[in-house]
């Protein structure tokens, strides 16, 4: 049950679409609320009227082949959308047409399939708060379709005709043998990013497993780079030839020169593309310039490299892409695009007869140097709750060799400990929607967060104020510690500000998620500096639990008003109504502003008899 025990077969997996049973939707309906920018989300807002969903179409009319545009665009409406109070309770769904690989047709959008790493990464910061659509093109959107997709409760859904399919993880078959990916010996391989540490692993594989002799090497600083010399040195004396050479590979023009100049001199071979930069932060702070800044070396280069070896005989093209762009990674929102973009590519390849691998790796263990060398303890413990382990350089290429010698266009080497994944389930963390193929939960486990919520709100109901807040103090320091990596909540003081206890951006986010989790009240992402200590938080959570605590009571009046002399009382509910009313306030607030509750009344009342 542990996927962690080595590089085998349970550390290689694929991404397959699942059709989700017991699921329908249907044609017609209204036509949603839609946006298409950031300044339609703000008029919404300003007019007063909040639809129960709306809907974001990323898709890119005006240039197809500039997803850095269509990703700006995307970025504006999820940051104004994700940020204002009054949208909390309405789903975005976020639409595209043919950017992921279910049913027959594939892959026919990779701009789109970049909107996919994006929002992923949103739906990692801000949970049950956007919904992804894959549909065909020429598909109509309408409510029908979407009371379909939105009762799947799914993050992420694929809809082909009738069906509806989901995205799942599930283990792909290993192949052993490392002669087998196609290298020619006599033919050139080049290596993009070739003066990195981890294309330093892959180069010395390369020639000591795979009998490669030459060897180039392209990076942005070429021979400057540190460590250039002593890696050309240590391979020379096993037999082959590297040579490293300077170049831009964002730059599409640089990489027809590089590549003249390879052919000038032998046949290319294989293409192995592990170049990349990170720029990590929250969603707030992404901006066009800092999604242009990742994707260039990640997937414009990619891009450069597919088209321009389109007309030459490769034995192999293999892209190093990353888990990000398929679970979505709290504050990668740049790189998850990127790196989805870079899977759709290679799909896209596949699809037309060309050789072509994503490898969508997980962790690699590296201390210093390399992309996951800013790691810290924080880190590594979060990803290890998530069942997370970290690759060695051996288990990697023994991934590799598998991953080349195959058939599949895209796989995620990723070594899982799925035994961790059901602990962080059973104690109320959930599992990821990817992961439920390879982790089945009991019912009794998929029930209990909901339980405990309930349990939590009975139980404050039933208890003074002070007692409220101490019950709350405990849950927050029992998280917070959990965040820290603590190993006991005494470590945590209740009046020690988190910012003094060791949080950043990305430990602030999975406690509010946590938080949100386990009280069931959906928390702002500046949670914790609205809230700066676990004592405050916990006196807000009291406060925001103020208003359902009495909702567990036994018909207890909720909410008492008059007008004209004639007192109405509304009594108790034990529905939830359209127009966000979740209870007598609210109730009340939408009867007073005269908001009405139902669309279409009385011919349509919003029933969906068939479900």
């Amino acid at each position: 049950d542990a996927a962690g025990a080595g590089a085998g077969v349970d550390s290689l997996f694929r991404l397959e679409w699942s059709e989700l049973s017991g699921v329908t939707v249907s044609g017609g309906g209204d036509a949603p609320a839609v946006v298409t920018a950031a300044s339609d989300v703000v008029s919404l807002v300003e007019s007063g009227v909040v639809p129960p969903v709306a809907v974001l179409e990323a898709v890119d009319t005006v240039d197809a082949g500039a997803p850095v545009g269509l990703l700006s665009r995307v970025l504006g409406v999820l940051q104004t959308w994700l940020t204002d109070p009054a949208l909390t309770e309405s789903p975005l769904v976020v639409v595209t047409r043919g950017a992921v690989a279910a049913g027959e047709s594939g892959v026919l959008d990779a701009a789109g399939a970049a909107v996919w790493g994006l929002v992923r990464a949103a739906q990692a910061e801000y949970p049950d708060r956007v919904v992804l659509l894959d549909v065909e093109p020429g598909a109509e959107i309408g409510s029908g379709l979407l009371a379909g997709v939105l009762a799947a409760g799914e993050p992420q859904v694929a809809v082909r005709g009738a069906v509806v399919s989901v995205p799942r993880l599930a283990r792909a078959a290993s192949v052993t043998g490392a002669g087998e990916g196609g290298f020619d010996p006599e033919g050139a391989v080049l290596i993009t990013g070739g003066t990195g540490s981890l294309a330093g692993v892959l180069a010395r594989h390369l020639v000591s497993a795979h009998g490669v002799r030459h060897l180039v090497l392209a990076s942005r600083r070429g021979p400057a780079a540190e460590g250039a010399a002593e890696l050309v040195e240590e391979l020379s004396a096993e037999g082959a030839t590297a040579t490293v050479v300077a170049c831009d590979v964002s730059d599409r023009d640089a990489v027809a020169g590089l590549l003249d100049g390879i052919s000038a001199e032998r046949r290319l071979s294989g293409v192995i593309h592990t170049a990349g930069v990170l720029d990590d932060c929250l969603l707030g702070a992404l901006n066009e310039e800092r999604l242009a800044g990742v994707f260039a070396p990640k997937a414009a280069a990619a891009h450069h490299l597919d088209e321009l070896t389109r007309g030459l005989d490769l034995d192999a093209f293999v892209v190093f892409s990353s888990a990000a762009g398929i679970f979505g990674s709290a504050g990668q929102g740049n790189y998850a695009a990127a790196n989805a973009y870079l899977d759709a590519l290679m799909l896209r390849r596949r699809a037309a007869g060309l050789p072509g691998v994503s490898l969508a790796w997980g962790l690699w263990a590296q201390t210093s140097g390399g992309m996951t060398g800013h790691l810290g303890a924080a880190d590594q413990a979060r990803m290890g709750r998530g069942g997370v382990l970290a690759l060695s350089s051996a288990e990697g290429m023994d991934l590799f060799d598998s991953a080349v010698a195959g058939e599949q266009a895209l796989l995620v080497p990723m070594k899982l400990d799925l035994r961790a994944v059901r602990a962080e389930a059973t104690a109320g963390g959930g599992v990821q929607p990817v992961l439920r193929g390879l982790v089945r939960l009991g019912r009794r486990t998929v029930q209990a967060g909901a339980g405990d919520r309930n349990a939590l709100a009975q139980r404050l109901a039933g208890l003074a104020p002070a007692d409220q807040e101490k019950t709350l103090l405990d849950l927050v320091r029992t998280h917070t510690a959990t965040v820290l990596g603590h190993a006991t909540v005494e470590r945590v003081d209740a009046d020690k500000a988190f910012k003094d206890a060791g949080f950043d951006s990305l430990t602030a986010v999975e406690l509010r998620n946590r938080l949100s989790t386990a009280t069931g009240v959906k928390l702002p992402a500046t949670l914790i500096f609205d809230y700066p200590t676990p004592r405050a938080l916990a006196r807000h959570l009291r406060d925001e639990f103020g208003g359902r605590t009495s909702a567990v009571a036994p018909l207890a009046p909720a909410a008492s008003v008059s007008t004209d002399d004639d007192p109405i009382v509304i009594v108790g509910m034990a529905c939830r109504l359209p127009g966000g009313v979740t209870g007598p306030e609210s109730l009340w607030r939408m009867v007073s502003e005269g908001r009405e509750g139902l669309s279409g009344f009385p011919t349509d009342r919003g029933w969906d008899l068939e479900g």
